[in-house]
């Protein structure tokens, strides 16, 4: 080897490691620098958050929803009445969107038993389209029939986050094999909804939510008194059965977070456009043979003037007073919706308040203290008091700030 030869190769070598020729002789004993071996994480940096516009002057409407709470959890049972066999999938509490897939399966496969290929669904809400279309593709010819097309139900009502086990149950009232059986409808909805992922119109989507919390004792009181309900609820818990599938949180450090808070904490999250998803699965439905007819049901004995043989029965809220079931609770919720802001890709949630941003427009809805916010009130009239207070805590937090200002386009010079 030529003295031009070694210092060639001694050039290369110190440009890819700064190692000489001795040090890579004795490779075998000599450890390798540390940051070679174990690589460091990259920081995560909060991309720029537009800011949101809260003021109540952009309130568009206020919606109101009972969440069908059923401390038992869904009604997924099979009875027969008159000559009809019905198929319960009903109760879901504030799951329905969540869980449609997943409770629909189990609709679907019992209504199919014996061979029948005429079945009938009653409610057009999420879990009456997810349960038509599923058995469609069993090869069943379905009518859906209801009092009302999906933009008149609760469902439509939504938030639209993926929130699988939001008053699904009673932890102290289910069955033992239920946590089971939701584990298995939360895992087939979340495989069924991410096939809707990157459609236009985004009707399922994952955007960045940020949980933010104030320093400890900061903050006004609780919008509901703290002491003990005697109707209180254990309302089931069931994510860490499922959360090696969904994505998980972290604490952003006090340098990254953009928000005038002590804490704040970020989790990527599905949502639904409820608009362009209901929109989507309808016509689906339609475009596969299927039909939506107008009937009004009072009593169970109505099911005869149906011809199907089978039925299934989604009618959400609806059944307590159809079905007379009195294990049906109203939770209500209430959401003011703004105007839609597309720059805004993010939710939160502050001081009881959650904030989704939709492609629809911007839900803001009080959340209360506990899971009993709303609990028993089957009052549906809009509270405009309401609204107002849960856009004033969120509007709050880009008020006056410095960093949202930076954010905001910058008008051109001249």
């Amino acid at each position: 080897m030529t003295i031009a030869t070694m210092r060639d190769r001694r050039a290369v070598l110190t440009a890819l490691g700064g190692f000489g020729v001795a040090g890579l002789a004795g490779c075998a004993t000599t450890a390798a620098p540390r940051s070679l071996i174990q690589p460091t994480a990259p920081r995560f940096v909060v991309p720029p958050l537009a800011p949101l516009d809260m003021a109540p002057n952009r309130i568009t409407r206020i919606s109101v929803c009972l969440r069908p709470f059923r401390a038992a959890g869904p009604r997924l049972d099979v009875e027969t009445v008159g000559d009809k066999r019905v198929v319960h999938n009903y109760g879901h509490g504030g799951s329905g969107w969540s869980l449609s897939w997943g409770s629909s399966t189990l609709a679907m496969r019992k209504a199919m038993e014996g061979g029948t290929r005429q079945v009938a669904v009653i409610g057009c809400g999420a879990l009456g389209l997810t349960s038509a279309i599923l058995l469609q593709r069993a090869g069943a010819k379905v009518t859906i029939y209801a009092k009302d097309r999906t933009p008149q139900t609760r469902s439509f009502r939504a938030t639209g986050q993926w929130s699988p086990d939001s008053r699904v149950a009673d932890a102290d009232k289910v069955a033992a094999d239920f946590p089971a059986l939701w584990e298995e409808m939360a895992r087939t909805s979340f495989a069924t909804h991410q096939t809707y992922l990157g459609l236009p119109g985004e009707p399922v989507s994952f955007h960045d939510r940020y949980n933010l919390a104030d320093a400890p004792g900061a903050g006004p009181p609780s919008p509901s008194p703290a002491a003990e309900r005697p109707d209180a609820v254990n309302f089931a818990e069931y994510a860490s059965r499922i959360s090696d599938i969904v994505p998980h949180g972290r604490e952003l450090p006090a340098g990254d977070n953009p928000f005038p808070v002590a804490h704040a904490r970020r989790v990527s999250s599905m949502q639904f456009n409820v608009t362009d998803l209901a929109h989507l699965l309808t016509a689906d439905f339609l475009a596969e043979g299927g039909k939506i007819e107008a009937m009004t049901f009072e009593t169970p004995a109505d099911l005869s003037r149906l011809k199907e043989p089978v039925v299934v029965n989604c009618t959400g809220y609806g059944a307590r007073a159809l079905w007379k079931d009195e294990t049906i609770t109203p939770v209500r919720g209430q959401i003011a919706w703004l105007a839609a802001q597309p720059e805004v890709r993010y939710g939160l949630s502050y001081r009881h308040v959650g904030v989704l941003a939709r492609p629809d427009g911007i839900a803001v809805q009080q959340l209360g203290d506990s899971d009993m916010w709303g609990y028993g009130l089957s009052d549906e009239t809009p509270d405009r008091a309401e609204a107002e207070a849960a856009v004033a805590v969120v509007a709050a937090l880009f008020v006056g700030q410095p960093i949202w200002a930076s954010r905001m386009p910058q008008p051109v010079a001249g």
